[in-house]
C-alpha cells in the first residue's frame, strides 16, 4: 500500500470543524483562536480532512508560528516540511524578515531556529507578549539593510513627489502663457480686422 500523500494549503471556514477538535485535544483556547482562522495553514490527504494545523501570525515585518496541532504525531516528520514551506512562501511574499515561535520541537532547531537573546527580544512586537518565555527566532534577511532601503525608498519617493510638483507647476505656468499669447494673438486680431474695415469703409462712401 502506498504512503499516503500529503499537501498543505490556508485554512478556510470549513475546515474550522476539524480544526476544533485538533485544539481541543491539545487543549489549546479554541474559541480565541477560531477569531483568527485564516491565520493557520494545514495539511490534509487528497478529499480527507485535515490532519495537522499550524498558526501563522504577522505584525511589523515579523512573523510567529503558533499552536501546531496533529491528529496522528506519526505523520509529523511528512507534515511539517510541507507547513514550514508554506510559511516561507508567506514570508517572501509579506517581506517577513524574522520569524519567532515557542514551539520547541527538534524540527524547528534543526531548520534555524535559536533561543532569543534579551536584545532581540526587544524587537518582538508588543502584541506578542515578550515576557513569556522560551522564544526562539530566526532572522531571515538583514533587517538593519532593510531599513536602510525602505529610508532611500522613501526618500526617493519624496523626491519624485518634488519633481512631480515642479514639473506640474511649470505645466501650469507654460499653460497659463499660452493662453495668455492665445488671448493677446486674438485680440491682435480683432483689433486689425476693426483696422481694416474702418480704413475700407471711406467716409465719402458710406449711404445718405
Amino acid at each position: 500500500m502506498s504512503s499516503p500523500v500529503y499537501r498543505a494549503r490556508r485554512a478556510h471556514l470549513d475546515d474550522l470543524p476539524a480544526l476544533k477538535a485538533l485544539w481541543e485535544a491539545m487543549r489549546f483556547p479554541g474559541a480565541d483562536l477560531e477569531k483568527h482562522l485564516t491565520d493557520f495553514q494545514v495539511v490534509h490527504e487528497a478529499n480527507h480532512p485535515i490532519v495537522g494545523a499550524v498558526g501563522f501570525q504577522m505584525a511589523q515585518r515579523h512573523g510567529r508560528i503558533h499552536s501546531e496541532a496533529f491528529s496522528d504525531f506519526g505523520i509529523t516528520d511528512q507534515a511539517r516540511p510541507l507547513l514550514w514551506a508554506r510559511i516561507q512562501t508567506l514570508c517572501t511574499n509579506h517581506g517577513i524578515h524574522r520569524v519567532w515561535t515557542q514551539e520547541h520541537v527538534p524540527f524547528w532547531i534543526q531548520n534555524g531556529f535559536q533561543p532569543a537573546a534579551p536584545t532581540l527580544l526587544e524587537k518582538l512586537p508588543e502584541a506578542w507578549d515578550r515576557a513569556q518565555p522560551g522564544w526562539l527566532t530566526l532572522q531571515l534577511r538583514d533587517e538593519q539593510a532593510i531599513a536602510s532601503l525602505d529610508k532611500e525608498f522613501a526618500m526617493f519617493v519624496e523626491s519624485e513627489k518634488g519633481r512631480s510638483a515642479e514639473a506640474l507647476g511649470q505645466a501650469r505656468a507654460l499653460k497659463s502663457l499660452l493662453l495668455g499669447l492665445t488671448a493677446l494673438i486674438i485680440l491682435a486680431l480683432a483689433v486689425g480686422a476693426i483696422y481694416v474695415f474702418v480704413t475700407r469703409v471711406a467716409p465719402g462712401s458710406l449711404p445718405h
